[in-house]
């Protein structure tokens, strides 16, 4: 399969880093492949186009994102410990790589809706990590059972989104990982079950 081979995975790396210095918009197939250190036309082996490779890189590195938080919550015992790690998990691994951040948080929200729609797909999987931690916390009776999961998802997947969104647009001036814990301090108590 054509993802397992290295210039792939090379054309992916490449494809961040010019995206994130330059917008999608202003990312040339040929300084995709320049930085690569491929022929241009070895680009159209792998990809169709421009968009496709827009689409692959979120799917490659959004999939790899996704198993390791679904590999970090395995070792938690309870759902509280599961969604602190998953805001840990999602902040550190974009904080160690701004460029991926800056993609993921500004260049695919430009994109049109056929695309968005791909990159929807995508976040399906997170979504259901997500679906799973609180379905377990209110079996757990940690989680009030009367809310509405698909308001609690967006809320989730919202927060952590919308904190690493500011944190880009401020160029990364602050330490993301500080936020860990309030955020999820304040997900708990609005998750947790009422105690009147």
């Amino acid at each position: 399969m054509k993802k397992n081979k290295p210039k792939y995975k090379q054309i992916i790396d490449a494809a961040v880093e010019v995206i994130a210095e330059n917008g999608y918009h202003s990312s040339q197939v040929s300084k995709i492949a320049k930085k690569a250190g491929v022929a241009d036309g070895t680009i159209y082996l792998y990809f169709k186009n421009k968009e496709d490779i827009l689409v692959s890189l979120f799917q490659e590195k959004m999939g790899q994102f996704i198993e390791k938080i679904e590999e970090e919550i395995q070792t938690k015992s309870n759902a509280k410990e599961k969604l602190l790690s998953m805001v840990e998990m999602h902040y550190s691994q974009l904080a160690k790589n701004h460029q991926l951040a800056i993609v993921t948080q500004l260049e695919l929200r430009q994109s049109n809706k056929e695309l968005r729609l791909k990159i929807n797909d995508v976040l399906k999987r997170y979504l259901e990590v997500i679906d799973h931690i609180v379905q377990e916390g209110m079996d757990e009776k940690h989680f009030d059972p009367s809310l509405d999961m698909r308001l609690v998802r967006q809320m989730v997947f919202g927060t952590l989104d919308e904190t690493v969104t500011n944190w880009v647009m401020n160029e990364q001036k602050y330490d993301l990982m500080q936020q860990a814990n309030g955020v999820h301090q304040l997900l708990i108590n609005g998750l947790s079950q009422s105690r009147e």
